[in-house]
């Protein structure tokens, strides 16, 4: 495995009125992050204070291109993002245990914390598809360009890893400075990770490293 430190971008937040930073994703423009009493959102190019949708969202929060998908306690819920609506409600797999939210390849990817487990669940029902062990606890999860990574975060100790998504192993850790923790995680498709920061009320871009040759 290989270690290194994680490279700060930038920092966002804290926001006025908001406490808490849990879920995180991005919709191509927005970072949308989940803050316990509703959804909020905010260009990173010009860190203006965020809209904010009055719903609750207590953990992970995932982007599939045309909705949000938000952990309410021990469900999933399926949003839109224009109107706050929501238009479905699945079961989360961790009963009320689940932290991380990420969609890729037409399933949602939820941590389960103290489990220490990620899961492949059908968007649709709920059905968990696959189960993916982990070492660490398992905090926020992103998807990108065939990449799994995950945030942990124990005691004052956090990073975010890349894993082999057959095995679990980890290929490689970005370890985060100490006192600031990753709650929630998700990547901009490009040089970026967005890490919520509990809370802080913050929200850390750091680096995303380039892939390498014989990369999953």
């Amino acid at each position: 495995m290989k270690r290194s430190s994680a490279e700060i971008i930038s920092e966002y937040g804290p926001f006025p009125g908001i406490d808490d930073v849990h879920g995180v994703t991005y919709d191509g423009k927005r970072v949308w992050f989940a803050t316990g009493s509703a959804l909020a959102a905010f260009d990173p190019a010009s860190k203006e204070a965020p809209h904010t949708i009055d719903i609750a969202a207590h953990a992970g929060t995932a982007f599939d291109g045309r909705h949000l998908f938000q952990i309410v306690e021990n469900h999933i819920q399926k949003i839109d993002p224009a109107t706050g609506r929501v238009l479905a409600t699945i079961p989360a797999p961790g009963a009320g245990g689940d932290s991380g939210l990420a969609w890729a390849e037409g399933s949602l990817w939820v941590g389960q914390y103290r489990e220490r487990k990620i899961h492949q669940v059908d968007p649709e029902t709920g059905a968990i598809l696959r189960s993916i062990a982990c070492d660490r606890f398992v905090t926020g999860v992103s998807w990108v360009d065939g990449e799994l990574w995950h945030g942990t975060w124990e005691g004052d100790e956090s990073d975010v890893r890349h894993i082999d998504p057959a095995t679990g192993d980890v290929l490689e850790s970005l370890q985060m400075p100490p006192g600031v923790g990753v709650s929630g995680l998700e990547s901009d498709g490009g040089d970026r990770f967005f890490c919520g920061g509990g809370h802080s009320g913050k929200i850390t871009a750091i680096r995303r490293p380039k892939t390498r040759a014989g990369s999953l």
